[in-house]
């Protein structure tokens, strides 16, 4: 993307997979490139792995860097304060800890991020995506009159306010809790039960969104997923870019976050493995 819009961009990468980037690589970068902008996912879905983003922010302060953090996979399920942690951008979507239907992103802009838009001098190459032009719609103080930039998804707008609602319901600690426990416990009986292992070996790297899990020698980890789907219509995906062919990826989000949803998925699991015949169980 970043190719595509004319930027030049630069990869700060993991010592391994199944790792958080360590903070010494994040410095090293920002002193080596000095980026305006510095991405990262907060919960990086292909491995399972929970960056320390509090940190990152920092390290971004000081070296005067824009932070745009993505939260699809991780906002509402575990900690995230964009304003303490100095962070410029962040976005999320609707469909997964949030629980509403697919669609709808949300997104949040710090204050150094709209001077940093005021501050260009050339028009943003997508109209749809202006930051200006959806300011003037959202009737934003500072960015001119309003104006009709689309026409909003409203039936998506009021899934995702009733979606928000659940989670204020509940409490947004008591909402991130429950998903933290329910990883727990997933993680628990994959180990003890299933004797499986976790992609994801230091717990302190680990998403408690989406859990990855190794397979197995013996396993064909494509017919499972496809075992699963078939025989309980229940839909555990394989690995994605780096992990493709080495992994499952079990997500844990919004109401699906519990104890009652992980022991439904253990018992699909172990009767797949056994139909399977393999020797491990």
């Amino acid at each position: 993307m970043v190719n595509r819009l004319g930027g030049i961009p630069h990869t700060i990468s993991c010592d391994a997979l199944g790792t958080g980037v360590s903070l010494g690589r994040v410095e090293e970068g920002l002193k080596q490139y000095a980026p305006v902008v510095l991405y990262v996912a907060q919960g990086e879905s292909s491995t399972g792995v929970l960056e320390d983003i509090e940190s990152i922010g920092a390290l971004c302060r000081q070296y005067k860097c824009l932070a745009v953090v993505d939260t699809v996979a991780s906002l509402g399920g575990v900690p995230f304060k964009m304003d303490q942690w100095g962070i410029d951008c962040v976005f999320t979507a609707s469909q997964k800890v949030l629980g509403a239907p697919p669609g709808t992103a949300l997104v949040s802009f710090s204050d150094a991020a709209v001077n940093k838009y005021k501050q260009r001098k050339t028009l943003v190459c997508s109209y749809l995506l202006d930051l200006g032009n959806n300011a003037k719609y959202w009737n934003i103080e500072g960015f001119g009159p309003r104006e009709a930039h689309y026409t909003g998804a409203i039936f998506s707008f009021y899934a995702l306010r009733e979606a928000l609602g659940v989670v204020c319901e509940q409490g947004l600690l008591e909402t991130q809790n429950r998903h933290q426990d329910a990883a727990y416990y997933l993680h628990s009986k994959l180990e003890s039960e299933l004797k499986l292992q976790l992609f994801v070996k230091d717990p302190k790297w680990r998403l408690p969104t989406v859990t990855t899990v190794c397979y197995p020698k013996s396993v064909d980890g494509a017919g499972l997923t496809k075992y699963l789907m078939q025989k309980f219509n229940l839909e555990i995906s394989g690995g994605l870019g780096p992990t493709v062919g080495q992994v499952w990826r079990v997500g844990l989000m919004g109401p699906n976050a519990s104890r009652e949803t992980v022991d439904f998925i253990i018992d699909c699991m172990q009767k797949a493995l056994k139909s399977l015949n393999n020797s491990h169980i």
